[in-house]
């Protein structure tokens, strides 16, 4: 097959009016063949899920929730960390209450509140 040839059969292959099988059909006639030897799919799907390859994922998959995992804990102690300091500074105390923002109210508001009542 000519160079020049398969040019014309790539060029023509961008047609949108062309039928598929028609491509197909000009590279035979020019003698490209796409055959496959015996076994080739057996191989291929042997190759793409041996014990190898599954191992490695599994390994890749937990390497990167390691690295995924310190890097969201360490940004969450941060947070936690900053939420801790700035609640200290504007209620002057770290107790249950000022963390749920509640402050010096009364229980039976909150529930008057809560309930609608």
């Amino acid at each position: 097959m000519k160079r020049s040839e398969l040019n014309n059969i790539i060029i023509k292959s961008t047609d949108p009016g062309l039928d598929t099988s028609e491509i197909a059909r000009l590279l035979e006639e020019e003698g490209a063949s796409y055959g496959f030897s015996g076994g080739f799919t057996q191989r291929v799907t042997d190759k793409i899920f041996s014990a190898a390859v599954t191992v490695n994922r599994e390994i890749e998959f937990m390497r990167s929730m390691r690295f995924i995992f310190s890097r969201i804990a360490l940004t969450g102690i941060a947070a936690i960390v900053i939420l801790l300091i700035s609640i200290l500074l504007s209620q002057g105390s770290i107790s249950f209450n000022s963390i749920l923002g509640l402050g010096n109210t009364h229980d039976e508001s909150i529930i008057c509140l809560l309930t609608g009542n």
